[in-house]
């Protein structure tokens, strides 16, 4: 068989080096007339094969195994015949073959059978669609890797999308997400694609028909629009946010990240999102903004107030003054705790409220690792101010002391040695106290002045305090334009003899 390498060898020879056919004939070793048939063709050959290859002991059996297989449509679908079946089948009617050879043999014929999936090409109008999925990409925060779900929604008609990261595919991360995505288009659209995800159905029927989560209702009566859930597995039905999953990640998420916390990558993903709008999406006729700016005047208006995007539990007070959520344990204060309380769990935070009140008695950032405790020492200063004996051994103190500021320690150490008597003591949680009404930055630098000026106690870290917050005065110059005599008073040269006057009696 004649290679590419050959044809390109023999059509040199007669077009470049000017070579006969007779002689590059002799030279290759090849017939003249397969050496004409390279000159006068303008592509390489390739291979054709003659005839069937020979398959002496699978041969006969072919032919039973395409009618076997033919079977197949009108079987079960769990009842159709598998390769393995096949091959003992055709062993029974004395094939001595391997059973590799029909796996292989097996293969090729499914692809003949099979149809090629073809679909209708679709146009949306401005407005009326939208789809949501979601997808997993690794970020650095912190200095470690970390895997983060993304959450993506893409308006059908502009291409606009929205992705946002979350720890965990939770249902309050589901509908946050929404909400972002709801802001960031400046409206609804009226009817949005989903797979069938836990967060919206609870259960598949027949057909079209789901049974979808209260929340989720709930959900949708807020924002006013359709839902539509694709058949599982068909994930053509919403292919624009399909494709967007690893495009997006892509394009965004290479090369990794490095930040801080969720906040920060949020706000990266959007930045991104919104440089987006300048790209052209093959076969529009605008930009993915000019699109947008179309669409949004379909889209339906936001609701007075977002929805608030938690899943609110009730929960009970052990005696250390902490709940329990999922596996995790978070502080309450000890001055404000009540034995019911209820739990509001957002995405990224945890509030914490007693009954009747609007206002949360505990805020903490929600933990997704396992059989934590979330403490914040300042919910048990109210406790410590009662046994301020404990302060060595008080595991809220002892967590709080690896990271507080140094200057803490060394007021500790003045107040114990000014009054060892266990006052000094007193003394430093009641200033500790004061974290309640300001922050770390705020003490940290009030402390420090009232050890540099030797009033380092309770009203000297008040007044600090109290000064760090006043501004410094500033007094406007005087116009002396109609007072000519009063110019240079205060520039002149200082004479100390001047001062003997006052000693002299004014003489």
């Amino acid at each position: 068989m004649l290679t590419v390498k050959d044809w390109d060898q023999i059509r040199r020879a007669f077009y470049t080096e000017g070579k006969s056919i007779r002689e590059i004939a002799r030279e290759t070793g090849h017939a003249r007339r397969t050496v004409t048939r390279m000159v006068e063709s303008d592509k390489p050959p390739k291979y054709k094969r003659r005839g069937p290859k020979r398959a002496p002991k699978l041969g006969p059996y072919k032919e039973r195994i395409q009618e076997l297989l033919s079977q197949n449509q009108t079987l079960p679908r769990k009842q159709r015949w598998t390769s393995p079946m096949i091959f003992k089948e055709i062993q029974r009617e004395g094939y001595q073959g391997a059973e590799s050879t029909v796996r292989h043999y097996i293969g090729q014929a499914r692809k003949l059978l099979r149809k090629p999936a073809v679909f209708l090409p679709l146009e949306f109008d401005p407005g009326t669609d939208a789809q949501v999925d979601w997808g997993e990409g690794v970020v650095n925060m912190n200095g470690e890797e970390v895997t983060v779900q993304l959450f993506y929604m893409k308006l059908s008609y502009s291409r606009r999308t929205f992705m946002m990261a979350f720890p965990r595919q939770k249902q309050e991360a589901f509908f946050l997400g929404h909400v972002r995505a709801f802001d960031f288009f400046s409206g609804v659209p009226q009817r949005i694609s989903y797979d069938n995800l836990k967060a919206a159905v609870k259960e598949i029927l027949e057909g079209r028909n789901r049974v979808e989560q209260e929340s989720f209702f709930y959900f949708r009566g807020t924002y006013l629009y359709d839902s539509h859930f694709c058949t599982p597995g068909a994930g053509n039905e919403k292919g624009q946010v399909e494709h967007s999953v690893g495009f997006n990640r892509r394009r965004f998420l290479v090369p990794l990240p490095e930040v801080s916390s969720f906040a920060e990558l949020n706000d990266y993903l959007l930045q991104k999102c919104l440089e987006d709008d300048s790209r052209t999406v093959s076969g529009q006729p605008a930009t993915i903004g000019e699109m947008w700016q179309q669409e949004k005047e379909n889209l339906r208006a936001l609701p007075a107030h977002p929805y608030d995007c938690c899943r609110t539990t009730t929960v009970s007070l052990n005696r250390y003054s902490q709940v329990q959520l999922e596996t995790n344990r978070y502080s309450i204060p000890t001055d404000l705790a009540n034995k019911q309380l209820t739990a509001k769990l957002y995405p990224f935070r945890i509030e914490i409220y007693r009954p009747g009140e609007m206002e949360p008695i505990a805020v903490h950032q929600r933990c997704y690792d396992r059989r934590q405790e979330i403490i914040d020492p300042l919910h048990y200063l109210p406790l410590i101010r009662q046994r301020p004996g404990a302060i060595n051994h008080a595991k809220p103190l002892r967590r709080w002391r690896e990271q507080w500021p140094v200057v803490y320690d060394e007021l500790l150490a003045h107040l114990r040695h000014k009054w060892p008597d266990g006052r000094g003591v007193r003394e430093f949680v009641n200033i500790l106290y004061l974290h309640r009404e300001h922050s770390q930055t705020e003490m940290e630098a009030a402390i420090q002045s009232a050890l540099s000026h030797h009033c380092a106690h309770l009203d000297g870290v008040r007044l600090w305090l109290t000064q760090l917050k006043r501004p410094e005065p500033i007094f406007a110059a005087l116009d002396l334009v109609d007072h000519p005599r009063l110019n240079g008073v205060g520039e002149q040269a200082v004479q100390a003899s001047a001062y003997d006057l006052l000693t002299g009696g004014g003489r």
